[in-house]
């Protein structure tokens, strides 16, 4: 029974861990569980899973061949102690044996191998990615050393057994990892586990196989090499056949194994002869995968389970009509009884009428003219009456609305029904609804090919793609573009895609004969309400690939409520995508033909000009308003332009850093589109430095570094040397990221010049500052400390006391560069303490980062990786993937210089995301550091592959620091190249 203080939710809720030390809970109560031996007894009962144990093997589990006099009272005295803890209601004795009967999901072991169950099954049916998750959920419930201090040999064997299973584990999630794509993401965990695990084969195959698919040939390579020689000297074996045969597919660039397997593509449904149908076109190309899926769902009334409702929807062109035709020529074979088919014009002026339609189909099933009922009601019920007990499929194509198709729908299970429409059919209950999206590039170009030639097409390949990409990979633009050029032997494919590279151009190229694109969206705009047609023209002027409800409401100057009511209403219509809720887009077709709308019939032209610079202003109040939020203290906004508009209110930094991101592309792409208005320069410059976290995201560099590019020349065009001067600021710090020290220190020049020549407050803080920065990496000292001093007095007169922050940090760099240890670590201190004061977490990780710095050429180590981790997530968090990066190669540094080869090589690992960001000059040095690990960890030969690349890379920028790595290359060791002085 229960005990008198314990209730029975509460033994419901008792739960047992053994992947890591043994511990007990009875819900959030932790339990005592006694001695070693008395816990050495627990984890015997409860990796028995409920099955009994005897008295003897307990006492053999525990004690081995060297049990105390008298185990067995000894025994008996630790099961009574368990079971006043546990409760009788779970310990049970049965014929002098022992169980612990506990419901399910009460051990972490039992949960994780149902997890690895799981996963095995959802392998086994094509889901990766849910095995994957359902394996990293498995492994999660590891907590350390299973069964850790734990005595007695039953323990020690099960610790091994378990630790066996979690290795086997990782291998699969790996392999899962590597099937899915995410090779560069598995490398670091892989050499940690290799190290920790050398003589485990499979380990090093995965690495190979990851390395070499990203792109590290070399490594991939020297981890053969590295595994031959190990095994040759610990065990005097060769590597494994499996291991040998990946070298040699390495060797020979086996363009299979180079490529993540993609689940298997189901093959494309049996055609058959068509009947009332209309004749599916030879050269269809499309989703095999959606044939299939819609051939099944119509095959699922055909087999009499109920009456099925398909309903495809789209913009016009987007092939809705060619793929309902040929899906239902595919299903065919499933309707005997016929297949009805109609035209419901539902983009014209005049849609058929329902009436008519069933006329037509009841003439079709045998009913004479005489005996035509007249009522719509009537007809449809004649029309269902006679489907009865028929296997038929009827396909309502070019439906307006759902009112239109009700009536014509089957009524009995034994038939289908497929609809195509403009409109989403949301209104038909139990529809099976699908939203046609573009072609793939790959379908897009093989429809162009089977259309043109084989031979046209091969003869200029990236023309044919040029091509289709801008036909927006719609099927009937491919189309009518492939049929103008099949009609004009004496036109290459470069001529075409010349033809259509001009926008203006685009919409008039193309039509062939009947087809034309612009008459087709010509059908959807006709149909708008003023409102509607307003809101399509003015949304059509905004560049970037999406917008949100509140940029629209912007453009559109109305609440946003109203602009949710035409958005979703134009989305109903196909003529605006619903990406996600609150999101929407054009395709670029259709706003090429809404811009063309917009200039014919958007007057004055000044209406037009006010929605964009309603958008900017939009932007730049948000972009503002985050900016101020995330740093209070930051004068920065205080010397912004007046945005004329209101914005978007976070109430904390998260949301506001979200919005951000989320918004990145169409706001940059706004910027650039004010390029080109006078007007509009100024703001627009200061938008781009509102939005200046987007540079070291990683994500958005070059789209920002576009825009800033662009900005400058056109101030520069316009005299504004008031925009020029923060252009070139903005562009400053895009060089810094990018490692190009060069060209960051002449931009920067030129910005100081441009602060004294317009007195530019903002100027005259972060110039100094930055040219400062940028002297520090070029190891020019002297003047990092006479910039950075400028820069700290140029802050404390704008009372900018997160700017001073930032400068004490940076000369805090200077300090620890040239030996000058103390200061150094006091500098940083001061700016930790300004931003703790304040309050700012990613300032404070800047801060933290200085000091981890400071820390580490000081020696003081532990204390140098507590600040380093300490701005780890606070780095993540902000999105900051440069100097997230850049903290992981800080902290293979500090691991190194403790002798910790292993974490060191797992920061390095982590620290080459720098291979995309950063520059060439700081992921050399990460290899570098990666190469000292690995050699201080055995792997010689990768080191050496990671060595000879940093040397390839220094010698292609001209950097000095190649001949160190040279010298350590032929001597195969050396000292830590102290990169803490420059690479970040």
């Amino acid at each position: 029974m229960v005990r008198d203080d314990v209730t029975a939710a509460d033994e419901a809720n008792l739960r047992f861990a053994v992947l890591g030390p043994l511990r007990a809970w009875r819900g959030s109560d932790a339990l005592p569980s006694g001695s070693p031996q008395q816990r050495a007894l627990l984890a015997v009962l409860l990796l028995r899973d409920g099955r009994t144990v005897t008295a003897p093997e307990l006492i053999d589990a525990v004690w081995g061949n060297d049990p105390p006099a008298q185990a067995l009272a000894v025994m008996r005295t630790y099961m009574s102690r368990l079971r006043k803890t546990l409760s009788s209601a779970h310990l049970v004795t049965e014929s002098g044996a022992y169980a612990l009967r506990l419901p399910p999901g009460s051990l972490d072991l039992g949960v994780a191998q149902s997890l690895a169950a799981e996963a095995e099954s959802a392998r086994a049916s094509g889901d990766r990615e849910a095995a994957r998750m359902l394996l990293d959920r498995s492994l999660s419930l590891w907590d350390g050393e299973p069964l850790a201090g734990v005595p007695g040999p039953r323990a020690e064997t099960e610790r091994a057994r378990l630790v066996e299973w979690r290795l086997q584990l990782l291998e699969v999630r790996i392999e899962l990892d590597l099937e899915v794509g995410r090779h560069a993401e598995v490398v670091p965990e892989l050499t940690t586990l290799t190290a920790a695990y050398p003589l485990r084969e499979r380990l090093r195959e995965l690495l190979m196989l990851a390395l070499y698919r990203s792109g590290r040939q070399a490594e991939a390579l020297a981890v053969y090499a590295d595994t031959r020689r190990l095994l040759a000297d610990e065990l005097g074996v060769d590597p494994s056949p499996d291991l040998s045969k990946l070298q040699q597919r390495i060797l020979q660039a086996d363009a299979d194994l180079a490529r993540a397997e993609a689940p298997s593509t189901p093959a494309g449904a049996v055609r058959v002869r068509p009947a009332q149908l209309p004749a599916t076109v030879p050269d269809f190309t499309g989703s095999s995968g959606l044939v299939e899926e819609l051939s099944d769902t119509l095959s699922a009334g055909a087999e009499g389970r109920v009456m099925v409702i398909s309903a495809l929807a789209g913009i016009g062109g987007i092939g809705k009509t060619t793929l309902a035709v040929h899906v239902a020529h595919a299903a065919r074979r499933h309707f005997p009884d016929g297949q009805l088919y109609v035209d419901l014009q539902g983009t014209g002026r005049r849609p058929a009428e329902p009436e008519a339609v069933l006329g037509d189909f009841l003439h079709t099933l045998g009913v004479r003219s005489a005996d035509l009922p007249d009522s719509l009601q009537a007809r449809s019920a004649l029309y269902r009456s006679l489907l009865d007990d028929r296997r038929v499929l009827v396909l309502l194509d070019n439906a307006r609305d759902a009112a239109q198709v009700r009536p014509l729908l089957p009524g009995t299970a034994g038939c289908a029904a497929l609809v195509t429409s403009r409109v989403r059919m949301a209104g038909l209950a139990g529809a099976h609804l699908v939203d046609l999206d573009v072609m793939s590039p790959e379908e897009a170009l093989l429809l162009f090919t089977r259309i043109v030639g084989e031979e046209r097409v091969r003869a200029d390949r990236q023309a044919a793609l040029d091509v289709v990409e801008a036909c927006g990979f719609l099927p009937l633009a491919i189309r009518i573009a492939a049929s103008r050029l099949a009609a004009r032997r004496t036109w290459t494919v470069a001529v075409l895609a010349a033809k259509l590279a001009d926008e203006r151009r685009r919409l008039d190229e193309l039509q062939a004969g009947d087809l034309a694109i612009k008459s087709t969206f010509e059908l959807g705009y006709g149909q708008l309400e003023p409102a509607q047609a307003r809101a399509f023209r003015l949304l059509g002027l905004a560049d970037g690939p999406d917008i949100s409800l509140a940029a629209a409401a912007a453009i559109l100057d109305l609440p946003e409520q109203d602009t949710e009511d035409l958005l979703e209403s134009l989305a109903d219509c196909s003529l605006l995508e619903s990406v996600t809720p609150g999101r929407y887009r054009f395709h670029d077709l259709v706003r090429l033909y809404a811009r063309a709308c917009a200039e014919r019939d958007e007057q004055p032209s000044s209406e037009r000009e006010a929605a964009l610079e309603r958008l900017l202003g939009f932007y730049l109040a948000t972009a503002t308003g985050v900016y101020a939020l995330e740093r209070p203290g930051d004068r920065l906004p205080a010397h912004l332009s007046d945005p004329r508009c209101p914005g978007l209110v976070f109430a904390e930094p998260h949301a506001a850093q979200d919005w951000l991101y989320r918004e990145a592309r169409p706001l940059l792409a706004c910027v650039e589109q004010a390029t080109g208005r006078p007007g509009m320069l100024r703001r627009a410059v200061d938008l781009l430095w509102a939005a200046k976290d987007l540079v070291e995201s990683g994500a958005h560099s070059k789209q920002y570094e576009a825009v800033a590019l662009a900005l400058r020349d056109a101030a520069c065009a316009s005299g504004d040397r008031g925009a020029e001067g923060r252009a070139r600021a903005a562009l400053t710090n895009v060089h810094l990221v990018a490692g190009r020290f060069t060209e960051a220190d002449d931009e920067a020049r030129q910005a100081m010049e441009l602060a004294d020549e317009t007195n530019d407050p903002l100027l005259r803080c972060w110039a100094p500052n930055d040219r400062g920065i940028i002297a520090v990496y070029q190891g020019r000292y002297d003047d990092g400390e006479r910039y950075l001093l400028d820069a700290v007095d140029g802050f404390r007169a704008d009372a900018n006391t997160v700017g001073e922050a930032s400068a004490l940090c940076n000369l805090s760099r200077v300090h620890a560069a040239v030996g000058r240890l103390d200061s150094a670590i006091e500098l940083a201190e001061q700016g930790i303490a300004i931003y703790e004061r304040i309050g700012l977490p990613l300032r404070l990780a800047n801060g933290r980062y200085a000091l981890g710095v400071a820390l580490t050429q000081a020696g003081r180590i532990d204390e140098a990786t507590h600040q380093l981790s300490e701005a780890l997530p606070l780095f993540r968090d902000g999105h900051q993937l440069l100097w997230e990066g850049m903290t992981h190669l800080r902290l293979a540094e500090a691991h190194l210089a403790a002798n910790r080869p292993s974490p060191a090589a797992a920061h390095a690992e982590q620290a080459l995301v720098l291979r995309d960001l950063g520059g060439k000059w700081r992921l050399a040095n990460v290899l570098v550091v990666l190469g000292k690990a690995l050699h201080a960890m055995g792997a010689a030969d990768r080191a050496r592959a990671c060595w000879q690349e940093a040397v390839d890379v220094f010698d292609a920028i001209n950097a000095s620091e190649s001949d160190h790595v040279r010298d350590l290359l032929a001597a195969g060791t050396g000292p830590v190249l102290h990169t803490g002085t420059k690479a970040g």
